[in-house]
């Protein structure tokens, strides 16, 4: 009798948890496309000072800043990725990010490969000496020295069509940490960055460097995308914010706020 209770006990409740799975199958939390939809996954490195780095655990910096406010103007969310330059590139190009915001340099080589948006700054490519190196004053003097930079950036690329017989020497590194470090105990002779963020760079740490020479090249930057649907759909909408943000203010402001001065115009 005892055994007969117990199979009509279990048989009952096997039926109520079927039952009840039956009844609410809404409650599984799935992400609808919709949702899916409105957020965008964006690289920066989170070690490039001001435009994209770390504080008190927090990504921020004047890229990071200004692409928030293009999200949310947008109705968007941004999800970050960080990681090193050339690594941030390589995600764009396999579809796993929408676009990068690191300071990327409007080139043609770049817009033989994305479509990119209107530029929201501007910067120059220039490199800098130990103040020590009272001999190194212009681009003549760098001949036979070496000089570090960020692998993937395209200072390195600017750097090498000025010196195109491969005057100096080009000693590459991951992140921007490594190649200002060895600079600043001399292990090289040069280090090349663009001049806002050098200039911001110097005045934060109190860097024993000194500007070489005038910029490079002075070049756009900007947001690009892949050639897709969504790339050209996000490129439009992207280029329709910035001229909002530009007009009202806002990139101007998170300029002035990271590097002390307006780089959303060419440097005069």
């Amino acid at each position: 009798m005892f055994m007969k209770k117990m199979a009509f006990t279990t048989a009952l409740l096997s039926s109520i948890m079927l039952s009840a799975c039956g009844d609410k199958p809404a409650e599984k939390t799935v992400s609808t496309p919709a949702t899916e939809s409105k957020v965008l996954h964006i690289g920066s490195t989170g070690q490039s000072y001001p435009n994209g780095f770390k504080q008190d655990g927090k990504l921020v910096g004047f890229d990071v800043e200004t692409t928030e406010a293009i999200a949310k103007e947008l109705g968007y969310t941004v999800e970050w990725t960080n990681a090193e330059f050339a690594g941030l590139m390589g995600q764009l190009d396999a579809g796993r990010l929408d676009t990068v915001a690191n300071a990327v340099a409007i080139t043609e080589a770049r817009k033989a490969k994305y479509d990119f948006t209107q530029p929201y700054s501007y910067y120059g490519s220039q490199i800098v000496t130990h103040k020590d190196n009272t001999d190194i004053n212009t681009f003549a003097d760098l001949k036979g020295k070496t000089i570090s930079g960020v692998l993937g950036s395209n200072h390195i690329k600017n750097l090498e069509k000025q010196f195109p017989n491969h005057e100096v020497t080009v000693k590459t590194y991951e992140t921007r940490d490594g190649a200002m470090k060895d600079l600043e105990f001399k292990r090289v002779d040069g280090y090349i960055n663009s001049k806002p963020i050098l200039l911001a760079e110097i005045k934060r740490s109190n860097l024993p460097f000194k500007l070489v020479d005038k910029p490079l090249v002075i070049e756009q930057v900007g947001y690009g995308f892949n050639r897709t649907e969504k790339g050209e759909k996000l490129r439009a909408e992207f280029d329709q914010a910035i001229t909002k943000l530009k007009a009202n203010g806002t990139i101007k402001a998170l300029s002035e706020k990271y590097y002390g001065a307006d780089i959303t115009t060419p440097e005069q």
